[in-house]
């Protein structure tokens, strides 16, 4: 299509036409991208990569457009060689996974057709679809359940927020107090705040854990009324799954309720190896899950499963352009209780493909190999004489370590040596990786980096180069720290040949 001849649609009998040209132009520009990038980000840091950037982008809004071809050609070019890839080995500072081939095919189609989820006369087959999906996910939380039901949101914010917004609404006219660990994820107080509810108790952890008597002091504090405990089943730092079979019986006796923020460890139910480590899950009035984490789908792709559907009776909504009254009894589905939001994306697709394509047992495997590939690449940490693992057992697919040279200096030096290899990797384009503070063994809160494995398919000894890298830029830290060298993070680069990849 050359500029200004027309705009032709994704949809309809010609659309795969149209998309089959298009899409070739952006498979061919994705390839060669990430050849010129080279590694798991750009490097040069921020400014750089906004230069480049620019120089591809700008202007996003000219007088006159420059055809599909050209514009394809230079935003998907510009933002794949200027991308953080979870795809190569050494991207793994976050719970950012590299997405599943089939479910970013099946995303492509869901956009091609773009179903609104929101009434059934804009998705009659998505809506299907999509109870299917959600029908599958509540009864793997919740097996024993009568009636379980679930939710598909854009992710563990939108979960925790959705729980708690049930809850408060069961606690009426309340109020509703939150109580939760000192390790739980920000939406947790974030969601209380937008909801008006006193700010959440905060109770003390244990190795990253939340501490059981101190839950049960706090609770026999609180004198009574309605309480939502929020305990967390991985979390972001560490990894860490909360005590659930006792946090559910200390709940139980105070006649609080339990919602489980299990955005990263959910997935560990697919294998019947590590659903174990779950237990007490299914005790959980509503739980949260993440499948763009340890469930390798494209953004977004959350999950809000509850233990009875009645439960999601206060998202009712009657709009007469969506859901008239007259139209519900005469059989039409009733979609816009099924969230927060109206118009929604057909995210539960890319999730149903997935499931269909690989079965449980795939899922399952793909999970496990993450859960050993940590385990493995620990191991290595603890054979290298230059780094230090984190004391503990792994925390599902986290490793916290950092290099004995920040050790040898006192704590604010020590982790200023941490947080300059972060950044030295970073802006040499070499390596993703994160930062976590977190208790040593000596019971001393220190600055770790942070390794989040999610590659389905990346090896141990895909990421052994990794430790070699994080032991070069610590002793080039080192050395600035003592005032013997330039800083790290003011190094030229790597050459390519240096950089990790696949």
């Amino acid at each position: 299509m050359s500029a200004g001849t027309g705009a032709p649609l994704a949809g309809g009998v010609h659309g795969p036409g149209h998309l089959r040209a298009l899409t070739a132009v952006v498979l061919d520009t994705l390839e060669s991208a990430a050849r010129t990038r080279g590694g798991p980000l750009p490097a040069g840091g921020p400014d750089e990569v906004a230069r480049r950037t620019t120089a591809l982008a700008a202007p996003v809004l000219p007088e006159e457009g420059i055809g599909a071809e050209a514009a394809l050609a230079d935003l998907i070019r510009a933002v794949a060689e200027g991308a953080a890839d979870p795809a190569d080995p050494a991207c793994v500072a976050h719970l950012h996974c590299p997405p599943l081939a089939v479910a970013a095919a099946a995303e492509l189609a869901g956009a091609a057709l773009n179903p609104s989820m929101d009434s059934w006369d804009q998705a009659p087959a998505a809506g299907v679809i999509e109870e299917l999906t959600t029908a599958a996910l509540a009864r793997l939380v919740h097996p024993e359940a009568p009636a379980p039901d679930a939710l598909i949101t854009s992710g563990g914010t939108e979960s925790n927020l959705v729980a708690l917004l049930l809850a408060r609404e069961r606690a009426a006219p309340g109020p509703l107090r939150v109580v939760t660990g000192a390790n739980a994820h920000h939406s947790v107080h974030r969601a209380a705040w937008m909801l008006g509810l006193p700010a959440p108790t905060v109770v003390a952890c244990h190795d990253g854990r939340i501490d059981p008597a101190a839950l049960d002091r706090t609770l026999a504090g609180l004198g009574g009324g309605p309480v939502l405990v929020v305990a967390t089943a991985g979390t972001t730092d560490e990894g860490r799954i909360d005590p659930l079979p006792e946090i559910a019986r200390i709940a139980e006796r105070y006649g609080a309720e339990l919602h489980v923020d299990a955005a990263y460890g959910g997935p560990l139910l697919f294998s019947e190896r590590l659903a174990p480590r779950l237990a007490g899950l299914d005790r959980a009035v509503s739980v949260t899950l993440d499948l763009h984490k340890l469930g390798w789908q494209p953004v977004a792709a959350g999950v809000l499963a509850v233990a009875d559907t009645a439960l999601l009776a206060p998202l009712s909504l009657r709009a007469d352009y969506l859901n008239a009254d007259d139209d519900t009894e005469a059989g039409l589905p009733d979609l816009l209780g099924r969230s927060v939001r109206t118009t929604r994306r057909p995210d539960a697709l890319k999730m149903a493909v997935t499931f269909r394509a690989l079965g449980r047992r795939g899922l399952s495997e793909l999970v496990e190999h993450c859960v050993t590939t940590a385990e493995e690449f620990g191991r290595a940490v603890d054979a290298r004489p230059a780094l230090r693992r984190r004391p503990g057992a792994i925390g599902i697919s986290t490793v916290l370590f950092r290099p004995v040279v920040a050790d040898e200096r006192d704590a604010e030096a020590g982790d200023a040596v941490v947080a300059e290899v972060r950044r030295t990797l970073l802006m040499d384009g070499r390596a993703v990786l994160g930062r976590a503070v977190a208790e040593d063994g000596d019971g001393r809160r220190r600055l770790w980096l942070k390794a989040t494995l999610l590659h389905p398919a990346a090896a141990s000894a895909d990421l052994l180069p990794l430790l070699d890298l994080v032991t070069e830029a610590a002793e080039r830290a080192a050395a600035a720290e003592d005032g013997n060298g330039l800083s790290a993070a003011g190094g030229t680069g790597a050459p390519a040949a240096e950089r990790l990849s696949p």
